[in-house]
C-alpha cells in the first residue's frame, strides 16, 4: 500500500474518535475546532517560503474534568528540512518533505488525575517527487502529580498488550526504555513522568509498521479512560492544586527545552499556536521549592526515574 492518504485518513478518524470520547468523559465542555492553512501567502508559512499544507486544531477548555485538552492533526510539507532534522540525518539535506501527524496533551483539573500526552506521525522525504526515506513515530506517556500504582500498572499493561503482535515483550521493553530516555529532563535529573511507549524512525515494513502505529493510537483510550474514571472526582484542596501547578512547570520546561517535535515545528515554519497547544493553561515556578519528607508530594520523586513497572507482575 505505502499510501500517505490512508495514513492521513486514519489520523483524522482517530482525532474524531478521541474527541468524542473525551467530551463524553468530561460531561460538559466541547472541543472548539480551528481549521488552518499553511502556505506561502499565509502567516503560518513562517520562514519557509515553500511551506504548505494545514490541519485542524481542537481545544476543549474549562471543562468539568479537563482544564484544557488539546488535540491537533496536521498535514504539512516543505522544500527543505530544518537543522533539527538534518543534524541526525545529514543524507537528507536538501530533500523536500511531508509529515502527517496527530498530537494531544490533556491537562486535567484534578491534581490526582495525571496529565497525559500521545502522538502518532508519518514522515516522508522526497527528491524529484520520489520518496527517498519514510518512517513512522509516536507513543504515549503519563505524567502524574500524585501517583497511584494501580494507574501506572494499568498504563504499562495496556502498552505491553498492544505491543504483543509486534514483537511482544521485546518490543515493549525497547519502546518503554526509549520513552524513559526521551522524556528525561537532563537539567533536573528526572523523567517527565512514569513513561509509556516512544518510537521513531520505524521503517522496516510499511504495512506492519502502520499496523503498530494504529495499535498505539487506538490503545491510548484503553490506557487513559479507566484512569479518568478512577480519579476524576477525588477530593483535593489548595495544597494539592498548588503542587500540581508547580509540577506543570516541569512539563513546560521539557517541551520548550528538550522536545524535538517542538523544535522541528518551530524551525520548519510551523503554526506556533498549534505547536504550543501542549502547554498547560496555568503553571507556576518557585525558587528553591521543597516538599516535606514523608509527605504525599515527596512520594513523587521515587516515580520520576526509569523503573521496570511490570517486573513483578509479568
Amino acid at each position: 500500500m505505502n499510501d500517505i492518504a490512508t495514513v492521513r485518513g486514519y489520523l483524522t478518524g482517530l482525532q474524531d474518535r478521541i474527541c468524542a470520547a473525551i467530551e463524553a468523559a468530561d460531561g460538559g465542555a466541547r472541543f472548539a475546532e480551528d481549521v488552518w492553512v499553511r502556505d506561502a501567502d499565509g502567516a503560518d508559512a513562517g520562514d519557509n517560503p515553500q511551506a504548505g499544507g494545514g490541519g485542524r486544531t481542537r481545544v476543549l477548555r474549562e471543562g468539568a474534568v479537563f482544564e484544557q485538552a488539546g488535540i491537533g492533526f496536521s498535514d504539512v510539507s516543505g522544500s527543505a528540512l530544518p537543522p533539527s532534522a538534518t543534524a541526525a540525518r545529514p543524507q537528507l539535506a536538501g530533500a523536500s518533505w511531508r509529515a502527517v501527524g496527530l498530537s494531544l496533551v490533556f491537562h486535567p483539573r484534578n491534581p490526582y488525575l495525571p496529565t497525559t500526552h500521545a502522538n502518532v506521525r508519518h514522515f516522508r522525504a522526497l527528491r524529484d517527487g520520489e520518496t527517498v526515506a519514510w518512517w513512522f513515530g509516536g507513543g504515549f506517556d503519563l505524567t502524574p502529580f500524585y501517583p497511584f500504582d494501580e494507574d501506572v500498572l494499568h498504563w504499562h499493561r495496556t502498552a505491553r498488550a498492544l505491543c504483543e503482535p509486534f514483537g511482544g515483550q521485546a518490543r515493549y521493553e525497547a519502546h518503554k526504555r526509549w520513552c524513559d530516555e526521551y522524556f528525561f529532563l537532563r537539567h533536573r535529573g528526572e523523567t517527565r513522568g512514569v513513561g509509556g511507549l516512544f518510537f521513531d524512525d520505524l521503517h522496516d515494513d510499511f504495512e506492519r509498521d502502520f499496523g503498530y502505529l494504529r495499535a498505539v493510537g487506538d490503545g491510548f483510550l484503553d490506557a487513559w479512560l479507566p484512569i479518568v474514571e478512577r480519579r476524576r472526582d477525588a477530593p483535593y484542596g489548595e495544597r494539592e492544586r498548588a503542587f500540581q501547578l508547580y509540577r506543570r512547570g516541569r512539563y513546560v520546561e521539557f517541551n520548550l527545552v528538550w522536545d524535538r517535535g517542538t523544535l522541528f515545528g518551530l524551525q520548519s515554519g510551523g503554526r506556533t499556536e498549534s505547536i504550543l497547544m501542549s502547554l498547560p493553561p496555568l503553571a507556576r515556578w518557585e525558587y528553591g521549592h521543597t516538599v516535606a519528607p514523608g509527605s504525599a508530594e515527596a512520594r513523587l520523586a521515587d516515580y520520576l526515574r526509569p523503573r521496570d513497572w511490570l517486573g513483578e507482575s509479568a
